[in-house]
């Protein structure tokens, strides 16, 4: 029977605490104690961005419908998201992150990994570099974490969301210990095991990591295939080699709306994916790298999903081609039922153009470089003065003449 190997490495994993919805409170004191939900109004559509412990009580949780909510607790406080004010605190921690370890690897704004290996001769133990970190947190910015401390990665992972909130929670490095602390734990916890592979796992039997740790390899293949298996069979004995990776950044740009009330109108349905597409094309723009390809997606009104990607003929930043991409795959789209949402993102995001034969139609470099600052003079007199201080115009295709 396989073992974890032990590991001399340590590494935490930090989770804020209801992030967005802690600092409501923390900056709105008449909001503290009572139920807040951070999302959508709760008699519009839209979704539930994140909701404070008092909340969490009466079911709701990240991802469900606003309406929903409301319905779970009428008396609970609906707020909008302030996403610059949440980036201004994210960075804020980060920093924190940054003075004991040059490690981090932000999973997202408000959840990182940190490996603390060479930090433990300056600043102590995983775990008392982990309690300063949260008595940091704490004092300068009046918010709570979780942390989980642990030789590798998934195991730091698990121990952070062990003792939520406020919570910290030290895993055994010893391979006996590891696995009897997993033994346990239901089978989702286990990276890889969503809805329809827990479902799989039911039919065989196999409810917690130890049903995984003593399940015959052969019956984990026949569940989930052989890769699968190998790699949730490690997880299940706490084996994770996988290191701190220190520029992970967005492998996708992309912006969604979704509509108050179903949309029929084509025109009303074009404006607000211009408007989206404006918004990624200038994120594209700030994160300096070139899109290979765009992904439209389009969900009807009974809730079936619709995407369609292309790439683009050279890997690009430019507004207008973006605009072009997005455009082209709207108009093979047949409105044949009301829209709830559409969105549109950019794919395989790059530092550099891959080396390549220039076809005998594309755009001069001068032309695209000087395009390429006219883009980024648009940003910055939008910055100053407002999105709605300059607008592009909309390159519509040429009607069809009547006969």
């Amino acid at each position: 029977m396989p073992e974890a190997v032990p590991s001399s490495r340590t590494f935490l994993h930090v989770d804020m605490d209801a992030f967005y919805a802690a600092i409501e409170q923390r900056d709105h004191p008449e909001y503290r104690g009572h139920p807040l939900v951070v999302g959508a109004p709760r008699d519009q559509r839209g979704v539930v961005a994140t909701a404070s412990y008092e909340a969490r009580v009466f079911g709701i949780h990240s991802a469900m419908p606003s309406r929903e909510a409301a319905r779970l607790c009428p008396r609970a406080i609906f707020v909008p998201p302030d996403m610059p004010r949440y980036e201004m605190v994210s960075a804020q921690i980060f920093a924190i992150f940054g003075r004991y370890t040059p490690y981090v690897e932000g999973l997202s704004i408000d959840e990182a990994f940190l490996d603390v290996t060479g930090s433990q001769r300056l600043y102590g133990s995983g775990e008392q570099i982990a309690r300063r970190i949260k008595a940091d947190i704490r004092t300068e910015l009046a918010l709570t974490c979780s942390v989980g401390v642990a030789p590798n990665k998934f195991l730091a992972k698990l121990g952070s969301e062990y003792g939520k909130p406020d919570g910290l929670t030290v895993l055994p490095c010893d391979r006996k210990g590891i696995v009897a602390f997993l033994r346990p734990l239901p089978v989702t916890r286990l990276w890889g095991v969503g809805k329809v592979a827990r479902q799989a796992f039911d039919r065989a039997a196999l409810y917690t990591i130890g049903d995984v740790q003593d399940a015959p390899l052969a019956l984990l293949q026949s569940i989930v295939g052989p890769h699968a298996a190998a790699h949730l069979r490690a997880l299940a004995f706490g084996e994770d080699p996988r290191e701190i990776e220190l520029d992970v950044r967005e492998k996708t740009i992309s912006r969604e709306h979704t509509f108050l009330h179903d949309e029929r109108s084509r025109t009303v349905l074009e404006n607000t994916l211009f408007e989206l597409v404006e918004d990624v094309a200038r994120r594209l723009r700030a994160d300096g790298r070139l899109a290979a390809g765009g992904r439209l997606k389009v969900r009807w009104k009974d809730f079936e999903t619709f995407t369609r990607s292309r790439p683009f003929p050279r890997p690009t930043r430019l507004e207008e081609d973006v605009q072009a991409l997005a455009q082209a795959l709207f108009r093979d789209v047949a409105i044949e039922q009301p829209v709830r949402l559409i969105g549109f993102g950019v794919t395989g995001l790059a530092e550099r153009e891959r080396e390549r034969q220039l076809d005998l139609f594309e755009l001069p470099v001068e032309i695209r470089t000087k395009k390429e600052k006219l883009d980024q003079t648009v940003d910055r007199i939008r910055k100053e003065h407002g999105p709605a201080a300059i607008r592009r115009a909309r390159n519509l295709p040429p009607r069809k003449k009547k006969s």
